[in-house]
């Protein structure tokens, strides 16, 4: 998976890119379908106490995930998003699960 980072009006530090290479990675282990993420910081207005954006678009085949969210810090908005990102491709996977299984034949004697 290719990670791609992405700071919109400041310079991100090297602490903050491995942080950020780090927790994504992870996503890595729960999908073998994921080919790009890319992530992306910048400042939304002065007047929001939450204004340290994070998005992240996981390129996959079909639809891509896409999340973003908003903290006082950078890491914070990080890690908002990468739990609603697990928790979306926990949902996919249990979906494609139950969509496996209800194509199966329940049992081979009704084939018959």
């Amino acid at each position: 998976m290719d990670i791609i980072i992405q700071s919109v009006g400041f310079k991100a530090s090297e602490a903050l890119e491995a942080f950020v290479r780090d927790k994504v990675s992870k996503l890595d282990h729960m999908s073998d379908e994921i080919i790009r993420a890319n992530v992306t910081f910048y400042e939304a207005s002065k007047s929001n106490p939450e204004n340290n954006i994070c998005e992240i678009r996981l390129e996959i085949p079909g639809n891509d995930h896409f999340v973003k969210k908003g903290s006082s810090l950078y890491e914070q908005a990080l890690l908002d998003c990468i739990d609603t990102l697990q928790n979306i491709i926990q949902k996919q996977k249990n979906k494609d699960k139950n969509n496996r299984r209800s194509e199966e034949p329940t049992d081979a004697l009704d084939s018959m």
